[in-house]
């Protein structure tokens, strides 16, 4: 499991849907459009819902579990960024049956 710190709070998520959060995460911030996120916790994780905005003066950082950077599936990422640009913001929905490109090799990643 990852962590989305964002200002002065930590939220526990798995290191996949991070990693996707943070690709669309970077594509709004780079383009200066501010957004909210919103998702609802696993049942076994209590089931709370949250919304937190998103904004380019906020610290943010993720951190993973893994090393290993995971498959990015386009289809998802185009999912959630066409959420993030409307007025409810960027929910976060399951990843479904879409395939993904493949994984990202730690070696591949450092250039060895």
């Amino acid at each position: 499991m990852g962590v989305l710190h964002y200002n002065t709070r930590d939220f526990v998520m798995d290191d996949r849907l991070l990693a996707h959060l943070q690709v669309v995460i970077a594509l709004k911030l780079r383009r200066s459009e501010n957004f909210f996120l919103a998702w609802v916790n696993r049942p076994d994780a209590g089931s709370e819902r949250y919304v937190i905005w998103i904004d380019n003066g906020i610290p943010i950082f993720c951190e993973y579990e893994s090393a290993e950077i995971p498959a990015i599936n386009r289809d998802w990422i185009d999912r959630l960024a066409a959420s993030a640009a409307t007025n409810y913001g960027l929910q976060v929905t399951p990843e479904g049956d879409i395939e993904p490109f493949p994984a990202v090799r730690e070696t591949a990643a450092s250039g060895t």
